[in-house]
């Protein structure tokens, strides 16, 4: 959890990113691969699938702060990397997309750490929302966007594992930072062998 604080303001967008990667990642303890890979709702999403694809979307932002490149390919190209970031494929494993999201995570939150909110840059067309021009926008747009981004992502995750097994991503985030037992929470015990266990 970003506990209360009074710090400026990208050091708390960079807290709040790093919140929602967290729920994210911790989706994955404690279940086997088979069970990663599930998809338990009416979607084809499952807790692998959304890791992975919360890896392209780090990777893409990553890119665009440390270049400030603004367009966006909008190709056949395209699409296909981001529907194969949905999912893990066979020739993949869940693990091995958790330890692709460890080493784009700090980098992507030292490349957040190093933005200023107020500079200006240009947001791309995004016609499936029906804008078909680039917009000039600050900083602060894009990176409160990738707040809601992941926040989004987080929020799937922790449905998805819930169906799965009935436990909760927060007790899982709080586990894996070491909490302690109290009234209000117990830590998580992993079967041994599984994902990040």
């Amino acid at each position: 959890m970003y506990a209360p604080a009074q710090h400026d303001e990208v050091t708390g967008l960079v807290n709040y990113i790093d919140q929602q990667l967290a729920a994210i990642r911790a989706a994955a303890f404690g279940l086997t691969e088979e069970q990663a890979r599930e998809t338990p709702c009416r979607s084809a999403l499952s807790v692998g699938g959304i890791i992975k694809h919360t890896v392209h979307g780090m990777r893409d932002a990553l890119e665009r702060l440390r270049t400030d490149v603004t367009e966006q390919p909008l190709d056949a190209a395209a699409y296909a990397a981001f529907a194969d970031s949905l999912v893990v494929r066979d020739d993949e494993t869940v693990a091995g997309t958790i330890e692709d999201f460890d080493r784009v995570r700090p980098p992507l939150l030292a490349a957040v750490a190093a933005t200023d909110p107020a500079g200006d840059t240009t947001a791309p067309p995004a016609p499936w929302f029906g804008i078909v021009d680039a917009r000039p926008i600050h900083r602060r747009y894009y990176l409160v966007h990738q707040v809601e981004e992941f926040a989004r992502h987080a929020g799937h995750a922790d449905i998805i594992r819930e169906q799965i097994d009935g436990v909760a991503v927060p007790a899982m985030v709080l586990t894996l930072a070491g909490a302690s037992a109290n009234d209000f929470f117990q830590p998580y015990r992993p079967a041994p062998g599984t994902l990040l266990a």
